[in-house]
């Protein structure tokens, strides 16, 4: 596995992510944000932050697929969620806990989360990109 994700002595040790990731390999994947829509475009759980958390982690699963990539590559993850507010912490784990267990991977990876006042179309209540490595 070309990523090591930790958190070192001296830094706040969370549960749900990690402060450092180290990674070594060849090729990086650099993912475009990834939002709650379907194959056909269709907007994934309108309203429903949870819901949409958990479509837009299985479309990063999808994209880094597609180049043989898994969610283990992950060095880091940026997360922007419209109109953040703390309280959405627990819709936003949901969601990718959720994403978690159905296709398999551990959700620790060292992230950003950022609120922003709006996304690409007012249906979309967050938007999740990637930066990956293989060997």
């Amino acid at each position: 596995m070309p990523v090591e994700t930790l958190n070192p002595n001296g830094l706040f040790k969370p549960d749900t992510y990690s402060q450092v990731a180290v990674a070594q390999g060849a090729r990086t994947i650099y993912l475009s944000g990834q939002v709650a829509m379907d194959a056909q475009g269709s907007v994934v759980g309108k309203g429903d932050l949870a819901a949409q958390v958990e479509q837009a982690y299985l479309n990063v699963g999808t994209a880094l697929a597609a180049v043989g990539a898994t969610f283990q590559d992950i060095a880091k993850l940026t997360v922007y969620v419209v109109d953040w507010t703390p309280d959405k912490m627990e819709k936003l784990m949901t969601g990718a806990l959720r994403a978690a267990e159905r296709i398999g991977f551990d959700a620790k990876r060292a992230i950003t989360l950022i609120g922003v006042a709006a996304l690409a179309s007012p249906d979309f209540l967050l938007e999740v990109e990637a930066v990956a490595v293989l060997d």
